[in-house]
């Protein structure tokens, strides 16, 4: 996509609310940056929905905002001038895009409005999965990867959730949200592992969707940490320096990997 002000402004938002994925999107061919910008920015806005205010019913609102957003997009109707949803509105024409990668990754995000835990490991699974795996997928699907990849994709988001999420239990607890089913070192560990494993037998059928899954850069590493020291989840999981953070992306800037 054509690197315009609108894009420029989704970079920003993505630069300042999510930098770590910023700084893996800056590693891409600037003729993918476009897209993946727009993605993470609406991603980004759509996780601030359930937090900016400790009113549910104003947070409901706030997605099924997204919500109708969405549902204009793909019914033609007329767009909403708006930072993310303008420019979005583009990339999911020009691309094809699922829509319902969008309305559950929005659906899922109710949770996080509210206090309940997950009711079993299976609604657990499906948070994960439409919220992180459905994330992947569409930033791959929108620089180009096949469709035909789309479950590989969505495992491969699946184990960069499970980090992410073992990274935010301080935060999250200290909101008295309990996001995981079992907490217990053992069953921490077994799930660090199981999410590992997950990221690892993945398989694309070409190298069209590299620079999304690069996205997840960090995931590895913090799902092997917490395998080997489950406890670290519940004391907060050090992040890694900006200097390793940069000489690990540009390894795999050089090497073309994720």
């Amino acid at each position: 996509m054509e690197f315009n002000e609108d894009i420029a402004n989704c970079a920003d938002l993505v630069r300042r609310g999510d930098p770590d994925r910023f700084l893996a999107i800056m590693s891409a061919p600037v003729t993918k940056r476009g897209a993946l910008f727009i993605i993470y920015a609406f991603n980004l806005e759509v996780v601030r929905a359930p937090w900016v205010t400790q009113e549910p019913i104003i947070s409901e609102m706030r997605l099924q905002w997204w919500l109708d957003s969405i549902e204009e997009i793909y019914e033609g109707k007329t767009i909403r001038r708006h930072q993310v949803v303008t420019p979005l509105a583009e990339l999911i024409c020009t691309q094809d895009l699922p829509r319902d990668l969008f309305d559950n990754l929005i659906k899922a995000r109710r949770w996080d409005i509210y206090k309940e835990p997950h009711a079993h490991a299976f609604a657990f699974e499906d948070y994960i999965m439409s919220t992180s795996g459905n994330l992947i997928a569409l930033a791959c699907l929108s620089i180009g990867m096949p469709i035909s990849d789309i479950k590989n994709a969505k495992e491969y988001g699946f184990g960069d959730g499970i980090a992410r999420l073992f990274v935010a239990i301080p935060t999250l607890e200290s909101m008295q949200r309990y996001p995981l089913i079992d907490g217990r070192a053992e069953a921490i560990s077994a799930l660090a592992n199981s999410s590992l494993i997950r990221m690892n037998n993945v398989s694309f059928s070409d190298s069209s969707g590299i620079y999304a899954l690069r996205t997840a850069w960090l995931a590895k590493k913090t799902l092997k940490l917490v395998a080997k020291e489950p406890m670290q989840v519940a004391n907060g999981i050090s992040s890694s320096t900006e200097f390793y953070k940069k000489i690990l992306l540009l390894a795999k800037t050089f090497s073309k990997t994720f």
